[in-house]
């Protein structure tokens, strides 16, 4: 069974192409900074599935385009 990965890149490119920052996305989520979200961006930390979910609907894609 093909394990199924978080495309993390494509998060990036798809914040980035939405014009939003770090900054902004961290703020749309509820973290007190920027690290909270770079650290899951950058691959530090796991996405929790509700995060992600919301992700998705900020940058106005199905959740589906956001896995490898």
């Amino acid at each position: 069974m093909k394990e199924v990965r978080v495309n993390l890149e494509k998060i990036k490119l798809l914040r980035k192409q939405a014009n939003i920052s770090v900054e902004e996305m961290s703020r749309y989520l509820g973290y007190e900074s920027s690290n909270g979200y770079y650290y899951l961006e950058s691959g530090r930390s796991k996405f929790p599935a509700d995060t992600l979910a919301t992700v998705a609907k900020i940058i106005n894609t199905d959740i589906r385009h956001l896995f490898l």
